[in-house]
C-alpha cells in the first residue's frame, strides 16, 4: 500500500489524469454578448458635457482669471474697469492719485464715452437722423453798436472770458461773441435734458404723472434739496422736472436721465436736433466741466420752444411754466427793465457762470440771450459782468 502511494506521488503532474470541466454553452454565449448603447443617451451625454464646458469657460474661467490668476502672476497689469483704482492703489507702489493709468491705457473710453452705469464708463451707439427736427434762427445783420458796447464792457473785466449770443425776433438781428466756442455747460445742460424728457413723453415712453423711486444711486451733491430726502420715496416726473429747473436740483436731473435710458439718450436727442457741440458725459454734479455746450446751441434750443413742429402745445406750456419760476434771478434777470418777463436756466460750477433764456419786454419786444462766462473760481466779477451785459443788451434792443 505504501509502495502504491509512493508511485502515485512520484508521477509527474501531467501524467495524472485531469477531470475535464463541463461547459454550459448558454453561459458562454451570454458572456460574449455585447449590449448596444441607446444613441439618444449617447447624444444627451455629449450635449451635457459640451454645455458644461461652455458654461465653465464663459462664467467661471474669466472670473477666476481676473480675480486670482491675473492678480497673482501679473500684478502690474492694468485690471478691468471695475475697481481698478482701488487695485492700483493697493498693488502698484507707483500709482499716484493725479495719474489715471487706466485712462492712459484706454484713451478712447476716456474721451468718447457717453454713458455710465455702476461707476463704469460705457460707449453706446448714438444714431443721428438724416434730417433735423428743429429749425434755425434767421440771422439778418449783426447789431454793431451793441457789439461795440459789449466789447467795451469785456475790456473792463479782463479776467472774465465770455461767450455771448443774442437774437431778436422782429428782424432777426443778432450779436455773436464766440458763440460757437465750447464752454462747460454746468446746470444749463438741464435745459436740453428737460426738452428731451418731453420728447420722450410725446413718444409714449412714459407719462408726466408716472412715479420714480429715489434710490441711493441717484443721490447727488451740489444744488437742490432732493439729495437730503430719504431713499425709497416716489416722485412724479412732473415734480422731478419742476425742481430740476426751478431749484437746479442735481439729483432729480440724474433720475430723469436714468428714466430716459441714460446720458446717451440726451445725446441722441441733441444729434437728432442738429446740435453737434452740446453733449453730456458726466452725471451731475459735473464739477470738472466735462459736459459741454455753446451759446449758439442753447439759443437754438430756446428758439425751438415755440416751434409747433418740434413740441406739442402741452409740452411747451409745461416747459415755459418751469422756466418762468427759476429761483435764481440774480444774473440776466437782474439787468432787465421793470415789467420784463424772463424764462431761463442758470448754471454755475465755480469756474463758469452762465444764464440763458428768452426775454419778453412790456412793449412787445422779444429776444433770446445766452451769456456764458469763464472766470476765476467763484469770482464775483463774473456775476457783475453778466448783470451789466444784460442791462446793455436790454436798453439796446428794447429802448
Amino acid at each position: 500500500m505504501y509502495a502504491y502511494r509512493e508511485q502515485i506521488q512520484a508521477r509527474p503532474l501531467h501524467a495524472v489524469p485531469q477531470k475535464r470541466a463541463t461547459v454550459n454553452p448558454r453561459v458562454v454565449k451570454k458572456k460574449r454578448k455585447v449590449k448596444k448603447q441607446n444613441p439618444l443617451i449617447y447624444l444627451f451625454r455629449v450635449t451635457f458635457l459640451l454645455s458644461f464646458f461652455a458654461a465653465f469657460m464663459y462664467l467661471i474661467h474669466p472670473t477666476a482669471y481676473n480675480n486670482m490668476i491675473k492678480q497673482v502672476f501679473f500684478p502690474n497689469k492694468i485690471p478691468t474697469v471695475t475697481g481698478y483704482k482701488n487695485i492700483m492703489k493697493t498693488q502698484n507702489p507707483c500709482y499716484s492719485a493725479n495719474v489715471d493709468l487706466y485712462s492712459l491705457a484706454n484713451p478712447v473710453t476716456n474721451y468718447v464715452h457717453n454713458d455710465m452705469f455702476n461707476n463704469e464708463l460705457l460707449l453706446t451707439p448714438t444714431i443721428q437722423k438724416a434730417h433735423s427736427e428743429v429749425t434755425t434762427m434767421y440771422q439778418s445783420s449783426e447789431i454793431a453798436p451793441l457789439k461795440a458796447q459789449l466789447n467795451g464792457l469785456m475790456a473792463q473785466y479782463p479776467t472774465i472770458k465770455p461767450s455771448i449770443y443774442v437774437w431778436e425776433y422782429d428782424q432777426g438781428q443778432y450779436i455773436d461773441i464766440k458763440s460757437n466756442e465750447q464752454y462747460p455747460a454746468a446746470s444749463i445742460i438741464k435745459l436740453p435734458v428737460l426738452v428731451r424728457m418731453f420728447k420722450s413723453i410725446e413718444a409714449g415712453q412714459f407719462k408726466l404723472s408716472d412715479e420714480m423711486k429715489m434710490i441711493e444711486q441717484y443721490r447727488s451733491s451740489g444744488s437742490g434739496n432732493l439729495q437730503y430726502s430719504q431713499a425709497g420715496h416716489n416722485y412724479t416726473m412732473d415734480y422731478l422736472a419742476k425742481i430740476m429747473i426751478q431749484d437746479s436740483d442735481n439729483t432729480s436731473t440724474n433720475m430723469i436721465m436714468a428714466k430716459m435710458g441714460g446720458m446717451d439718450d440726451v445725446n441722441i436727442g441733441l444729434r437728432d436736433w442738429g446740435i453737434s457741440k452740446t453733449y453730456v458725459r458726466t452725471w451731475l454734479p459735473d464739477l470738472g466741466g466735462t459736459n459741454k455746450t455753446t451759446a449758439y446751441d442753447i439759443a437754438k434750443i430756446l428758439y425751438n420752444l415755440d416751434n409747433p413742429g418740434f413740441l406739442t402745445i402741452n409740452s411747451r406750456e409745461s416747459i415755459i411754466d418751469y422756466m418762468s419760476h427759476v429761483k435764481n434771478d440774480r444774473l440776466i434777470q437782474a439787468g432787465l427793465g421793470e415789467g420784463a418777463l424772463f424764462i431761463h436756466k442758470t448754471g454755475d460750477i465755480g469756474t463758469m457762470l452762465g444764464d440763458a433764456g428768452i426775454v419778453y419786454a412790456p412793449n412787445g419786444k422779444k429776444y433770446i440771450v445766452v451769456i456764458l462766462a469763464k472766470r476765476p473760481h467763484n469770482s464775483y466779477q463774473g456775476k457783475e459782468f453778466i448783470v451789466k451785459a444784460s442791462e446793455i443788451i436790454y436798453k439796446a434792443i428794447v429802448g
